[in-house]
């Protein structure tokens, strides 16, 4: 319809009334791709930093003004889009929020962490990092994800638009993450359908995969040249890592394993394809049957002989290691990654929340859940450790192992000793999977939710299609670390992958939000959703403290990133080099966006495009309005 011109007859208004009539009274009705219509506006596929395009996505009012010369009329015509979705209720955000957070890592990290770096001593830099780092940028991404409603991508149109790069390098971290975690949670799978027989098979040294150094733990005679029947099961059965030549050759796929990793494909699908509605069903048992779990392992783990001698072990203050810089980075590190800012979920999740929900009080009681989880998790590791070093007669430090060791051959090769030893086999490896099902399901559903909200036409109405592709994408990409070689490429995948790219990205993210949005202009939409300005120390953690946090956790991950390989094996000087490519896969799209958004996307001389670059559009706030008719 052309506003430029007034009608001149009576059936030009008549004409002019039904077809506004119809779009008011029938806003499904499919739009033409004539740009000047409303969805045409409002969901412009292309999403690329238009100037002109300030609409939010979630509503958008239009004006259309028909006048008479003899009897002057005018109406207005509100469209109101597609509402973004909300969870059904409060509990459903929380549990998904708590549910993304506490994963695998609060098992098989943070109990090894702490003991490592002094016990209860480690503690005191542990909460130190949490109140001003960790739960600072917590608290931001919240924040950011309620009050623009909008995935990582989109979002960065109202904050600074040259560095939308972030959010596409989140997306690619992301699928990072789900070529490996979710192989990780396949060994899980594998080790569940095990547990329902009899006996547990890694109980002797009488199956087909054990070798001649094989040796039960209980038997005095075991020495440290042999090997257990946990970890031969779950090196020789369940990876057969022995058929590979480690990265140089890691040999077919291995097809067990390859249907394991497909069931959790299979369920993430089912529990993603309709957002918030499905996810918010889901999480009532992922993320509340660990707990269930956690405590029942504890009440066993605590009444085992030698138990009080772990727990003791993992408590005891080692005040002199506090001296040790390292003890400080690595309670940064675990904090950073334990809470898994960054990864665009948190904006995700909270994308879903109403305007008005108080993100702070939720920033509060998630992270706080969650490091109390990873405390929790310490007391029942370690007294399954006390334990097994009070059967082996051995220290506890000769029994532990970080990472998948913990859990796939210390604390199962404990599990075998005890009476009902099927019973507690298979609610741990469910426990393990509904862990690491809520954090795949929080990582995916960020790069969901950011590109149905850039491409809506394209994506976004065909959402269940496409999680589908995503979903078939990723698990073809994943296969290689479902060979006899795969374990080796999961740890490469885990450091090179998020482990060292997602520390830049999340520093440019703050220093996007803090020092270019600016915390002025954040703490006002703060205010405006909760009616309350954020305290002044918020205010001097996000503006220096968050922002520092992060770089030095870069710096010092950067400069070790030899160490967070292992040691275990040794791997080529290719496979370094290739490392460092799938690092910078994500990380270009930040300086590459920049120079696109700069050189392509703007206009008028330097200082023009630099502030068309790096000035938000305020106008794409999804603040509630009440728009006023407007006679034209």
């Amino acid at each position: 319809m052309d506003h430029s011109k007034k009608p001149n007859n009576s059936n030009e208004f008549v004409n002019n009334l039904r077809a506004t009539t119809a779009i008011s009274s029938s806003p499904s009705i499919p739009w033409s791709n004539n740009k000047d219509s409303p969805t045409a506006l409002a969901e412009d596929d292309s999403n690329e930093d238009d100037a002109d395009n300030n609409t939010t996505p979630e509503k958008t009012t239009y004006q259309l003004t028909s006048k008479l010369k003899t009897n002057e009329r005018t109406l207005v015509v509100s469209v109101t889009e597609r509402r973004r979705e909300t969870w059904n209720q409060k509990a459903e955000f929380l549990l998904a929020v708590v549910g993304f957070a506490v994963d695998l890592g609060n098992v098989w990290r943070f109990p090894y962490i702490c003991y490592q770096n002094g016990g209860g001593a480690f503690l005191i830099p542990y909460c130190i990092m949490l109140v001003f780092g960790g739960l600072p940028l917590f608290y931001m991404e919240l924040a950011l994800g309620q009050f623009h409603r909008c995935g990582c991508i989109s979002i960065w149109k109202r904050i600074c638009p040259a560095l939308k790069g972030v959010g596409y390098a989140i997306c690619i971290i992301d699928i990072y993450m789900g070529m490996y975690y979710n192989t990780i949670i396949g060994w899980a799978v594998y080790y569940l359908f095990a547990s329902f027989t009899s006996q547990l098979p890694w109980t002797s040294c009488d199956n087909a995969w054990n070798t001649d150094s094989c040796m039960p733990v209980t038997n005095e005679s075991f020495t440290a040249n042999q090997t257990t029947p946990a970890r031969e099961f779950f090196e020789r059965k369940v990876l057969e890592q022995y058929k590979s030549n480690g990265l140089d050759l890691m040999g077919p796929v291995k097809p067990t394993l390859a249907v394991c990793v497909f069931g959790v494909f299979v369920l993430v699908y089912f529990s993603l394809w309709k957002g918030v509605r499905s996810a918010g069903k889901v999480v009532w048992v992922t993320a509340l049957a660990p707990y269930v779990v956690l405590i029942i392992l504890l009440v066993r783990g605590v009444s085992l002989p030698g138990a009080a001698e772990g727990i003791k072990y993992y408590l005891t203050p080692e005040w002199h290691k506090l001296q040790n810089s390292k003890v400080w980075i690595d309670a940064a590190s675990q904090i950073f990654f334990s809470l898994g800012p960054g990864f665009g979920t948190l904006l995700a999740l909270s994308s879903y929340n109403k305007f008005h929900n108080n993100c702070y009080r939720d920033a509060l009681i998630t992270s706080s859940i969650n490091c109390l989880t990873s405390f929790l998790a310490g007391f029942v590791i370690f007294s399954v450790l006390g334990y097994m070093s009070y059967v082996q007669k051995t220290t506890i430090d000769r029994v532990g192992l970080e990472g998948p060791g913990l859990v796939f051959i210390v604390y199962p090769e404990a599990i075998a000793t005890m009476s009902g030893s099927v019973f507690w086999s298979i609610i741990f490896f469910l426990m393990l999977i509904t862990l690491g099902l809520d954090s795949t399901f929080g990582g995916l559903e960020a790069m969901i939710t950011a590109l149905c909200d850039e491409y809506p036409r394209t994506i976004g109405r065909r959402r269940e299609l496409f999680v589908l592709l995503l979903l078939a994408g990723i698990y073809l990409c994943a296969l290689p670390t479902m060979t006899y070689g795969g374990v080796f490429l999961v740890n490469f995948l885990n450091v090179y992958g998020p482990g060292l790219a997602i520390l830049f990205v999340v520093f440019v993210e703050a220093a996007g939000v803090f020092w270019f949005y600016g915390v002025q202009r954040f703490s006002d939409d703060v205010e405006s959703m909760l009616g309350k300005r954020p305290g002044l120390f918020w205010r001097i953690c996000w503006t220096y403290i968050s922002p520092l946090f992060l770089l030095v956790i870069f710096i010092f991950s950067f400069l070790g990133y030899k160490e967070m390989l292992g040691e275990e094996y040794k791997y080529p000087d290719w496979s370094v080099k290739v490392g460092w490519a799938i690092t910078c896969s994500s990380v270009l799209y930040i300086p590459a966006y920049i120079i696109y958004k700069f050189v392509f996307a703007s206009k008028g001389d330097c200082r023009s495009r630099l502030k068309q670059s790096f000035q938000a559009n305020r106008n794409g706030s999804s603040a509630p309005s009440n728009p006023q008719p407007i006679n034209v």
